[in-house]
């Protein structure tokens, strides 16, 4: 497999991410905004609650913006109606700004906005600022309900860009790190003697795994959102459990490379005068690292593909990968039971060797698979039918009147 330069990789990470549509669509959205406030207010010589209240709706995914939306046109207008009641009766001054910041940040605990408390009191203030009459107060609301409104539609017709292609990268790149590693692994072992010092190294870098894993979990984060109540998407749970599962699977062997390096880095703080494998033994357990490594960007190619034929492809060459790597582990167990036989040292970090390996490949089975992913889509389908009964039955209907039929609790 070609390797990919590392500015290549950051060039493709940079232009996957949302900042440059994110930035057009609030941008849109705010002038839009705009324009609606200033057409339903002429009297307002500057309406401009309406775009600030689409900027903080606007959001990356449909589903953010719907749930985030809710709470911060609820901090807008509570801090709004605390303005209204403090300019009305005092003006403002240095201690009414201070008391209605106080105030703002006591009531926003208790408004359901979550992480918007900031906003009542930045609301709050920006009413009391430019609005000394309760009337014009009310013209605030009015333009915040505009934002929030025009927001919200812009994104229900303009339907934010799906990001599994971005989240596929980034889970690929998480199996292209683990490939090499096996690679490095294998080569090193070939190799013979491996000095503490590497054996170590390679223990560090298995422990580095966990940081690219929350970096791929926050990508997959936003993908998932990208695809809830997304218009352009037909069997997004379905999508997202693929991903979600997949990652999953990938996370576990991360942690069990990371115990298989330790394995070898106590068998080379043990062996440091001599070879860690006899010759014959490590040339096949360099082949089966480099099948192990074979076997997890395959499986990563199959989570991640988007054409049936591809992921059909996919599925070939880990079944195929796994295959190999099977037979080459079970060689490998022979000759680390004759060499125990010989030299009984440390026998028991050979068979933690053994289980490790098999447990990675006992992961990446095609069967565990199918079997996890139909588990979780029951999983899902079993909480969709306990929180909307009525909407499941209505599905069970409308799919029974057309004739078609989708895996249990796939979103249409």
């Amino acid at each position: 497999m070609p390797e990919v330069s590392a500015p290549v990789i950051k060039l493709v990470r940079r232009t996957t991410e949302p900042v440059a549509a994110q930035t057009i669509r609030s941008t849109a959205a705010a002038v839009i905004s705009f324009v609606v406030a200033l057409a339903v207010l002429p009297d307002q010589p500057s309406p401009l609650t309406a775009p600030l209240t689409a900027l903080l709706v606007v959001q990356v995914t449909l589903y953010s913006t719907i749930t985030t939306g809710i709470r911060r046109v609820n901090s807008v207008v509570v801090g709004v109606l605390i303005a209204i009641g403090f300019s009305a009766l005092v003006g403002l001054t240095w201690w009414s700004l201070g008391l209605t910041i106080f105030t703002s940040l006591i009531i926003g605990r208790f408004v359901r906005v979550d992480e918007f408390v900031p906003e009542v009191a930045i609301s709050a203030m920006l009413v009391l600022g430019v609005s000394q009459i309760a009337s014009m107060a009310w013209h605030r609301v009015l333009e915040t309900l505009i934002g929030a409104g025009v927001g919200l539609l812009f994104n229900l017709l303009f339907a934010p860009p799906v990001w599994v292609q971005s989240a596929g990268a980034s889970i690929d790149g998480l199996a292209r790190a683990m490939g090499r590693m096996f690679r490095t692994m294998g080569d090193e072992v070939g190799a013979g003697h491996i000095p503490f010092a590497h054996a170590a190294a390679r223990l560090h870098e298995a422990r580095r795994l966990d940081h690219d894993i929350v970096e791929v979990d926050a990508s997959l984060r936003q993908a998932e959102e990208s695809l809830m109540l997304n218009p352009r998407v037909r069997e997004g749970l379905l999508s997202r459990i693929v991903l979600r599962t997949g990652l999953d699977t990938l996370e576990i062997c991360a942690v069990v490379l990371r115990v298989l390096t330790r394995s070898l880095t106590d068998l080379a703080k043990f062996r440091t005068q001599e070879s860690l494998f006899p010759p014959d033994v490590a040339a096949s357990l360099k082949d089966l690292f480099g099948q192990m490594a074979t076997a997890i960007e395959s499986f990563a190619r199959l989570i991640t593909t988007q054409v049936a034929a591809n992921a059909e492809r996919a599925e070939e060459q880990l079944t195929e990968a796994l295959a190999v790597s099977r037979a080459t582990r079970d060689r490998v167990a022979d000759l680390l039971l004759e060499d125990v036989q010989e030299h009984p040292r440390q026998w028991q970090l050979h068979g933690a060797l053994l289980a490790e390996i098999d447990r990675i490949l006992d992961e990446l089975d095609i069967d565990k698979r199918t079997e996890r992913l139909t588990q979780e889509l029951d999983r899902r389908s079993a909480e969709l039918r306990e929180r909307r009964p009525r909407l499941m039955a209505l599905t069970r209907r409308l799919r029974g009147h057309h004739g078609t039929e989708r895996p249990p609790g796939v979103e249409a």
